[in-house]
């Protein structure tokens, strides 16, 4: 085959594959552009996802109308006039590449009017093919509508995930910008619905909540940390809040978002040795250092950079985080008053103090303090529950003699191999998810009515998950509708969840599907029922009276998969008899 110039449109399709990848990829492009701009209002509208319009609308400095033409060609730009300028970058958009690949992949129109002229121009873009600039009549500022994205390359529509999922990239986009620019008033519209507003009053607090929810926001903690000429601020997640993938590491290098994985690696190991394996801390960060200092010239996308002194950058990112932490998780002090739930009388004698065992014995009666009542309210019996049919197979479980609670964590119980020490958060997630699924599956779900419903109000990215996923909910015995913007009311829940707590569920529900959806139903319904059983199943640290305690022993023994929580983690410790007769130095042991 010859080699053969290729065609202007034909390579500026090829150069709009890498700058254009999604129809968040458009919305990001344009909104830099309005905050490059000097826009204190930037006001976006989104239809069918993005596919059939983005409009962004800004009262920024606006384009005169003698160069609005050059504004939609390749390589035109007013952020750049000598290579020098590459290593000075103080904006967000600086290749000229932006609108003129938008253009040859859809139908662009810029309507735009610089504050100092009388009229402002409109120039429209087809398929890459520029039409005559027009006087218009407009408002300060600049308004750019794309539409029907992707029109002439059908192929690339094809690579886009749902509707819900490109929306939801969209407004995890919009919400981050507005948490670099809390100056700046946002507005997201959806398909005829407000799902992001802001005030602009500079207040990153009040963004954090629409972005995380209210309840989530309140567990972030904020940082400010300089070193020289970097500046550090932002928030990061408390020790016991956490995520189970790295998503929500947040980070902007002087007001650009960029998705370093070098940088991300360091904010995690910031909390190393203080999360559990597999967790990952939420945190959002701004990071202010001299231009010199980044490389931003490294992708079309301008999401990766380059620094000049990494390692600097990463310790420093770390010492931030770290100093926050300790900061807001002093070291606890040791109530001496009271130990194991009996008070010490006197600890300054040599006096040995006798210690009340920290388990019960099912045969002794079982004293409900005002605290043991007061945990035991979340959770009913699991006896009373459907009870599955014990399977034969290699995970069954010899027939247990029940023996106490220890530490209001663990059970303990005897079998004719030995002792098991049994998780009983772990076990009792296992038999709800059990009991959830094969009900599920048989098509008989029983629901069990809420007395008042239970109001959950969500985020605007939430709300979106939730709504494509009533069938699910329905299939497992939820009963939920819509109440309001990003507002639901749950009416019902499956009869073995009642008496926890709905919003709980929801909350599960929500979290499981921050990722693609699984295009299984059944692998929907194993995930959904597996983060609800997580949030509902009993706690640690939860009294159970004796009665309690053996039903979820014989719950447990008549699961499928008995020995792991549907997530994995293993239910019970096996203490063999051998092992036992080792330990004490028993006659006849190894």
């Amino acid at each position: 085959m010859k080699i053969k110039v290729l065609s202007e449109q034909l390579a500026s399709q090829i150069a709009a594959g890498e700058v254009i990848e999604r129809p968040s990829s458009v919305v990001k492009e344009l909104i830099e552009n309005a905050i490059d701009a000097g826009a204190t209002q930037i006001e976006l509208e989104i239809k069918d996802a993005g596919k059939k319009l983005i409009q962004v609308s800004d009262n920024g400095v606006g384009i005169p109308a003698d160069e609005i033409a050059l504004a939609v060609s390749r390589h035109a730009t007013s952020k750049l006039s000598k290579a020098e300028d590459l290593f000075d970058i103080r904006t967000l958009g600086f290749r000229g590449e932006a609108l003129s690949s938008i253009g040859s992949v859809a139908k662009l129109s810029i309507v735009s009017k610089h504050r100092d002229a009388e009229l402002g121009a409109e120039v429209s873009v087809d398929g890459g093919k520029t039409e005559g600039v027009k006087a218009k009549s407009a408002p300060d500022g600049t308004v750019v509508r794309v539409e029907d994205l992707f029109f002439n390359v059908p192929a690339r529509l094809k690579f886009l995930k749902t509707n819900t999922t490109e929306n939801r990239q969209i407004t995890g986009l919009i919400t981050r910008y507005a948490l670099a620019y809390p100056h700046i008033r946002w507005q997201l519209v959806q398909d005829g619905r407000v799902y992001l507003q802001t005030t602009g009053s500079g207040d990153r607090k009040e963004i954090l909540q629409s972005l995380f929810g209210v309840s989530d926001a309140k567990r972030m903690l904020p940082i400010l940390f300089e070193d020289g000429e970097m500046r550090i601020e932002g928030f990061i997640s408390e020790l016991g809040f956490t995520r189970s993938n790295r998503r929500d590491i947040t980070l902007f290098v002087n007001g650009r978002w960029v998705q370093d994985a070098s940088l991300t690696a360091a904010v995690i190991r910031a909390y190393n040795t203080m999360l559990m394996v597999g967790r990952f801390p939420v945190v959002v960060l701004f990071i202010q250092m001299p231009p010199d200092m980044v490389d931003v010239n490294v992708h079309p996308s301008k999401a990766e950079v380059r620094f000049k002194e990494s390692d600097q950058v990463f310790s420093t990112v770390q010492r931030a985080i770290r100093r926050g932490l300790l900061a807001y998780s002093p070291v606890p002090e040791l109530n001496t008053a009271v130990l194991w739930g009996r008070p010490v009388e006197d600890i300054s004698t040599s006096k040995p103090v006798q210690m009340e065992a920290p388990w019960q014995m099912p045969d002794q009666q079982h004293e409900k303090t005002e605290e043991s009542e007061r945990v035991q309210t979340g959770f009913q019996p699991v006896g009373q529950t459907q009870s599955l049919q014990a399977p034969l197979s290699s995970d069954y479980l010899p027939v247990l003699r029940l023996v106490g609670q220890v530490a209001a964590t663990y059970l303990i119980a005897e079998g004719p191999d030995g002792l098991y020490l049994i998780d009983q958060h772990a076990a009792h997630e296992r038999v709800l998810f059990e009991q959830m699924m094969a009900q599920a599956r048989s098509g008989i779900v029983p629901s069990q009515a809420l007395l008042e419903a239970a109001v959950v109000e969500l985020t605007p990215e939430k709300a979106g998950i939730l709504e494509e996923r009533f069938d699910v909910l329905k299939g497992l015995g939820f009963e939920i509708e819509n109440f309001g913007p990003n507002t639901f009311a749950l009416r019902a829940v499956p009869a073995i969840l009642a008496g926890g707590d709905p919003a709980e569920a929801i909350y599960a529900v929500v979290n499981a599907f921050e990722e693609d959806e699984t295009p299984l139903m059944e692998e929907i319904q194993d995930l959904v029922a597996a983060r609800v059983c997580k949030r509902m199943a009993i706690k640690a640290g939860q009294i159970l009276s004796p009665e309690e305690q053996k039903n979820l022993l014989l719950n447990l023994e008549t699961c499928q998969v008995p020995r792991t929580c549907p997530h994995g983690r293993p239910t019970m410790i096996h203490l063999s008899a051998m092992m036992l007769e080792r330990q004490f130095g028993r006659t006849g042991a190894i």
